[in-house]
């Protein structure tokens, strides 16, 4: 039997971004004449940014009663659709800045995606919490960026870029570099979102790059949480709150025992033989790898599956925050509330931000469920591995 208590669902994971020529308004007026000759030859990259698919990203009120149907009363609201100039799809890494024009453009048109959204979440104020975007070329530029998005309102944070070989962008443990948007954020109450896909390098646009792309993209994802850690950025900015979205959460007990045990070898050995290059960083850190992590990071888990709730102490229950992906082709939308009791069920209500005592019967499940991720290898159809994302591309693999 269902308890009579319903909780609140918020989704931690859902994407959203102005239809293309909307930004044109939010553009410095400078870059508008260029923006009209870049947008006459935009084409989407993805099938769901396009037609009446792709107004689930600026229509508020279809937005709003769709969350609502699907039992979510508030969101978290990364980008989706490409801002002015944009380099890669959003919330792809960024590419390498050719030069100054370059840069002004591209930075001219995230700044219009910030304001727009600081505009679009005011429209449901108190249900959408907004994620910027920066660029880390200029980094008082982004300083000044976090300021104002602090002022605005998008509590959802900052959307960190990825800083991948050929970027180039120095590693985020270089702190001469990038200490005042570390110390800006902390200061500010500004949570660092790192979220899946934006941290790899671009290779190209073959089947083999798409493919590569997804195999890899976890490797890349999670070599931010090593940089930052290992790095020693959570050791000088303990109050910076660090989010891992869209990114599973089966990776994160192994990495950070794998961080553990080479921190532990690095001061048990008394730096002897190949660990003598890891005793200068492990001196300087003091708290264990899992230590940071407790004190300072969580995940946005993202259409979670029932194994990795089985995990869910090794993470930290009060680390996890459930996410649908709205509106993407692999979201749990419309099935939200059954992926959350099949992967909740039987858990103590005190745990889980919905009530899921009865669980559910896979059998049951509708066969557009296959689609999301949650039910991978339960539901007849669906995919037997969980893909970080399998949005469709606008060019079938060949």
């Amino acid at each position: 039997m269902f308890q009579e208590e319903r909780y609140i669902v918020i989704s931690a994971d859902c994407h959203g971004g102005a239809d293309l020529l909307e930004y044109r308004d939010y553009l410095d007026p400078r870059y508008r004449a260029e923006f009209d000759g870049w947008a006459s030859t935009y084409e989407a990259p993805y099938e769901d940014l396009k037609g009446e698919e792709g107004s689930r990203n600026w229509n508020s009120g279809r937005r709003l009663h769709e969350l609502e149907s699907d039992g979510i009363v508030g969101e978290v609201l990364f980008p989706n659709t490409d801002p002015p100039f944009s380099s890669a799809a959003s919330p792809g890494s960024q590419a390498a800045v050719h030069d100054t024009d370059d840069f002004n453009r591209r930075w001219a048109g995230l700044k219009a995606y910030n304001r727009w959204l600081a505009e679009f979440c005011n429209q449901a104020e108190g249900r959408r919490t907004g994620v910027f975007q920066i660029m880390l070329h200029d980094i008082d530029e982004a300083v000044s960026e976090v300021r104002w998005a602090a002022r605005a309102g998008l509590g959802g944070g900052m959307l960190l870029p990825g800083a991948p070989p050929g970027s180039g962008l120095p590693p985020f443990y270089c702190h001469d570099y990038y200490g005042p948007l570390w110390r800006a954020c902390s200061e500010l109450g500004v949570p660092v979102n790192c979220h899946s896909g934006s941290a790899a390098p671009r290779t190209g646009d073959r089947p083999e790059d798409h493919v590569l792309l997804l195999l890899e993209m976890g490797w890349w994802d999670q070599r931010t949480l090593r940089h930052l850690i290992l790095g020693g950025v959570l050791e000088h900015n303990p109050g910076l709150r660090v989010v891992f979205t869209e990114e599973g959460t089966g990776w994160i007990p192994d990495q950070l025992q794998a961080m553990d045990n080479f921190f532990d070898s690095m001061h048990a050995t008394g730096s002897l033989g190949e660990l003598t290059h890891g005793a200068q960083v492990a001196g300087a850190l003091s708290l264990r790898p899992s230590e940071y992590w407790e004190r300072q990071c969580y995940v946005g888990a993202s259409f979670m599956h029932p194994a990795e709730a089985t995990i869910r102490d090794q993470i930290g229950i009060d680390k996890i925050m459930w996410g649908s992906d709205y509106p993407h082709v692999e979201a749990s939308y419309p099935y939200s509330d059954q992926a959350i009791r099949l992967s909740y069920a039987g858990l103590p209500p005190s745990e889980v931000a919905r009530q899921v005592t009865a669980g559910i019967d896979p059998a049951t499940l509708p066969a557009g469920a296959a689609k999301c991720p949650a039910f991978a290898g339960i539901v007849n159809g669906s995919a037997q591995t969980r893909w970080g994302d399998n949005r469709k591309s606008q060019d079938p693999p060949g």
